[in-house]
């Protein structure tokens, strides 16, 4: 069985400073007047040992087992219990089942919640309940008298003193492995509940989604037709600007020989012209000559009349 040999403290509820308690074998006693903490050394065992409840711990919320200061020391942040047991008959967790001893450690910081380890292994809180339920204790076990406690053992109810009796039967811990059992055995059913809803709603949206396949399907296969038509009718329309094309090309071979035609009669037009425009010069000089000429002419004759006509009046 386990052997609880020392309990640490740090700055958990009026232990600011670390403190260890060594627990020797046999009875271990602490006397003080009231207020100088002893009932703290036991809530720290409890808190240790993974109780949950903050009104157990004589406070509203489970922050408040942190040192929380006084006039002349500030308040703490983090609060820190470890117990340290020999493990004789190796009954602990299957990873520290070897050691002889075990360090048990609880951690809590103000706003962050609470952080268990076992020889500096993170691990769960219930694993360390399940540890100590196994060695019939725990942290609401009948063996922790507090306040109060012995005469609510005497007033429990049957129910409580069951517990009472498997803890001395030290088979807590198969009642405890029992619950967490049943409750997984009815997460598993609720699972298992919400699992065939789940079927149901996947069996809709399968039948959607093999509408939407034979949606899929068929637009593919319409779609493949429009494609087909498309390229017939890109075809036609290939084909059609080809010969489209080939006119273009003879109307364009026709109009070349037309701009041929017509530039070669320009040229001899112009030709024609040039050879026109250098006879007239001299045509135009025989003109005149000719015109000066007849001029000439025409003056003499009148002259001669005037003579004629003149003697004849003598």
């Amino acid at each position: 069985m386990l052997q609880f040999s020392r309990l640490r403290l740090s700055g958990f509820k009026s232990f600011v400073d670390s403190t260890e308690l060594v627990i020797a074998p046999g009875t271990t006693g602490v006397v003080g007047p009231n207020g100088c903490g002893k009932s703290n050394l036991i809530e720290g065992l409890r808190w240790a040992m993974g109780e949950t409840s903050a009104r157990h711990m004589r406070g509203g919320e489970m922050d408040d087992v942190i040192f929380g200061g006084t006039a002349g020391r500030p308040a703490r942040s983090i609060a820190e219990v470890t117990i340290v047991v020999d493990n004789p008959g190796h009954i602990g967790p299957a990873p520290f089942n070897t050691a002889d001893q075990l360090e048990i450690s609880r951690r809590i910081e103000r706003g962050q919640g609470s952080s268990y380890r076992i020889n500096g292994s993170d691990t769960r809180a219930r694993d360390v309940q399940l540890l100590f339920a196994d060695a019939a204790t725990g942290a609401r076990s009948s063996g922790l008298v507090s306040q109060g406690r012995i005469g609510a053992i005497i007033a429990a109810k049957p129910s409580e003193r069951r517990s009472l009796l498997e803890e001395a039967a030290n088979i807590s811990g198969l009642y405890s492995r029992r619950h967490e059992a049943e409750n997984r055995l009815k997460g598993a059913e609720t699972n298992l509940a919400r699992l065939d809803d789940v079927l149901l709603t996947l069996e809709d949206q399968l039948k959607g989604l093999q509408k939407q396949a034979r949606q899929a399907a068929r637009y593919r296969t319409v779609s493949e037709q429009i494609r087909k038509a498309e390229a017939q009718l890109l075809a036609l329309a290939w084909i059609d600007a080809l010969a489209a094309i080939e006119a273009a090309r003879a109307r364009l071979k026709e109009s070349d020989r037309q701009v041929s035609d017509a530039t070669r009669l320009a040229a001899v037009t112009a030709t024609l012209q040039a050879e026109t425009a250098a006879a007239l010069p001299p045509l135009r000089a025989a003109d005149a000559a000719a015109a000066a000429a007849l001029r000439s002419g025409s003056g003499s004759n009148t002259s001669l009349g005037l003579d004629k006509h003149g003697g004849s009046q003598q």
